[in-house]
C-alpha cells in the first residue's frame, strides 16, 4: 500500500503545483486512506485545504500531523497560519511556542508573530469600544481584524451584532445566515438572528431565537438578557395599547414612557412608542409634548406618515399655521390622497386667516358688538391714536401711532359696512384679501362731522 500511497501523493503534489486543489485534495485523501499513519499526507492535505480557504479542515489535518509526528515543524507552521485565519490567539501562541522549542532560530512564523500582536491590540481596542457602546468604532476595527482573520466567525458575528445595534439589520442578518449555513449549532449566530428580528419589531420571532440560542448554550449571557428585554418590552407595549384603547390616557402615557427607557437603540419600536405617546399627549391636552414626540419619531423615520399628520394637526391647534402647512405638504409628498389634499387646503386657509388683521381686536370689541358699540370703539381709538395728539412725540412714536390710527380706520371701514362686515365675519374675504380703499384722516373728519366731535377746523386736540 505504501508505494501506491506514495504515487497518490506524487500525483497530489503535481496537481497542487498546478493549483488544481480539488484534484490534489482527492489524491492526498486517497493516500491517507491507504496509509492513515503518515503525517506527511495529512500535512500536504492541510496545505491544500488552506489554499481552498477551508481552515477548519486544514487545522484538523495539521493537528493530526503533529500528533503523528510531534517534531513536524512545518505542520506547526500550518497550525499557526490556520489559527491566524480563524482569529484564535491562544492557538497562534501555542503553535509559535512549539516551533521555537523545535528550532529557536526558526523565522518561519515571523509574519504570524506580527499578526498576533496586531490582533491583540485590535481585540483590546474592540473590547474598549464595545464596552463604551461605540458600535461604529467596533465595526471599523472589526473590519481590520477580519482582514487579518477572514475565517473568524467570532469577529464576523460580533460585527453583525454591532450592525444590528446600529440599525443595519439587513447587513447583520446576511452575516448571521452565512454562519448558520456553515454551522447550524452556532448559538452566537442564532442570537444575532434573533437580534435582527428584535430590532425590526418582530419580538415574537426574536424571543424564539433567543430561546433557541439558550437551548444550544444555556450560559449564553447576551441571549438571556435579550430574551428578558424582549418579553418586558412586548408586555409593556401591549399594556400601553390596552390602556390607550380603554381611554386611560395618563396611565398609558406612564407605560409608554417607561417602555421607551428599556432600549434606546430599538428605533423601530421606539418610534411606535413615541407616536403612541404623542397620541396620548394630544388627547390629554399636552399638545406641545405631542409635537416633540412626533418630531422625535420623524427624526427616526422621516417617512412616518401618521406622525407627520398628527404633528400638523397639533401645530394647527396651537396656531403655528406655517408649520402645519409645511407638515401637510410633506405628508402629501408621501401619500397623495384626497383627505390629505383637503387638510392642506384647510391649513393654508387657516394660515391666510391668521395673517389677516383682527379688526375686532384692533377696536377692542367682541365679535358680536352692535353698530353703536363699533362706533363708540372707533371714536375712542381714533382719538387715542390721532397723529395730532402725538405731534410732539419722537419720530418712531409718531410712525407707530400713525400706523395704529390707519388700522383703526381700516377696522371701522370694514365693520361699519354691512356687506363688508358679513364677508369678513364669514371669512369670505380671505382668498381675495380685499383691502379697504380710504383716507383715514378723511374718514375721521367725516365721522366727527356727522356724529359730533372736537371743534376747530384743524381738528386739533387739547389734552
Amino acid at each position: 500500500f505504501f508505494s501506491i500511497a506514495e504515487e497518490k501523493k506524487k500525483l497530489g503534489n503535481e496537481q497542487y503545483k498546478a493549483k488544481n486543489y480539488q484534484s490534489a485534495l482527492k489524491f492526498y485523501s486517497d493516500a491517507i486512506s491507504l496509509c492513515p499513519d503518515s503525517s506527511t499526507y495529512y500535512g500536504n492535505r492541510a496545505a491544500t485545504y488552506m489554499m481552498m480557504s477551508n481552515y477548519t479542515n486544514a487545522l484538523n489535518d495539521a493537528r493530526t500531523a503533529v500528533r503523528l509526528d510531534p517534531n513536524f515543524e512545518k505542520a506547526y507552521v500550518r497550525i499557526a497560519k490556520c489559527c491566524v485565519a480563524k482569529g484564535d490567539i491562544i492557538g497562534i501562541e501555542q503553535a509559535i511556542k512549539k516551533i521555537e522549542e523545535l528550532d529557536p532560530q526558526s523565522n518561519a512564523v515571523e509574519g504570524e508573530k506580527q499578526t498576533l500582536q496586531q490582533l491583540r491590540q485590535l481585540e483590546q481596542t474592540i473590547q474598549n469600544n464595545y464596552d463604551s457602546k461605540f458600535y461604529r468604532n467596533v465595526v471599523y476595527y472589526l473590519d481590520a481584524a477580519i482582514k487579518l482573520s477572514p475565517a473568524c466567525y467570532r469577529y464576523r458575528l460580533l460585527k453583525a451584532e454591532c450592525l444590528a445595534f446600529l440599525g443595519r439589520c439587513d447587513e447583520a442578518v446576511d452575516i448571521a445566515i452565512s454562519v448558520i449555513k456553515l454551522d447550524s449549532t452556532s448559538a452566537d449566530a442564532i442570537y444575532v438572528r434573533g437580534l435582527c428580528f428584535y430590532y425590526t419589531d418582530n419580538l415574537d420571532k426574536g424571543i424564539k431565537h433567543f430561546e433557541l440560542a439558550l437551548q444550544l448554550d444555556p450560559d449564553h449571557k447576551k441571549a438571556k438578557e435579550m430574551r428578558t428585554k424582549s418579553k418586558t418590552l412586548k408586555d409593556m407595549k401591549e399594556k400601553g395599547n390596552v390602556l390607550f384603547k380603554s381611554g386611560r390616557y395618563r396611565e398609558a402615557q406612564t407605560i409608554y414612557t417607561d417602555a421607551l427607557k428599556i432600549d434606546e437603540l430599538n428605533k423601530e419600536i421606539n418610534s411606535k412608542l413615541l407616536y403612541n405617546r404623542a397620541l396620548v399627549n394630544s388627547k390629554i391636552g399636552n399638545t406641545r409634548d405631542a409635537i416633540v414626540d412626533c418630531t422625535n419619531v420623524l427624526d427616526i423615520n422621516a417617512q412616518y406618515l401618521k406622525a407627520l399628520l398628527l404633528r400638523a394637526r397639533c401645530h394647527n391647534d396651537i396656531e403655528k399655521y406655517e408649520e402645519s402647512v409645511s407638515d401637510y405638504e410633506a405628508a402629501l409628498q408621501l401619500q397623495k390622497t384626497p383627505e390629505i389634499k383637503k387638510l392642506l387646503r384647510d391649513a393654508k386657509f387657516a394660515l391666510k386667516k391668521s395673517k389677516r388683521k383682527d379688526y375686532y381686536k384692533i377696536l377692542g370689541i367682541p365679535r358680536n358688538a352692535s353698530d353703536d358699540e363699533i362706533k363708540k370703539a372707533y371714536r375712542k381709538k381714533a382719538l387715542v391714536h390721532h397723529p395730532d395728539r402725538h405731534a410732539n412725540s419722537s419720530l418712531d412714536e409718531r410712525k407707530e401711532q400713525e400706523l395704529k390710527f390707519k388700522e383703526v380706520g381700516e377696522a371701522y371701514a370694514i365693520l361699519s359696512d354691512p356687506r363688508k362686515k358679513v364677508r369678513y365675519d364669514n371669512d369670505q374675504d380671505i382668498e381675495d384679501q380685499e383691502q379697504p380703499d380710504f383716507d383715514p384722516n378723511q374718514m375721521f373728519r367725516h365721522f366727527f362731522q356727522f356724529s359730533g366731535g372736537p371743534s376747530g377746523a384743524s381738528f386739533g386736540f387739547e389734552f
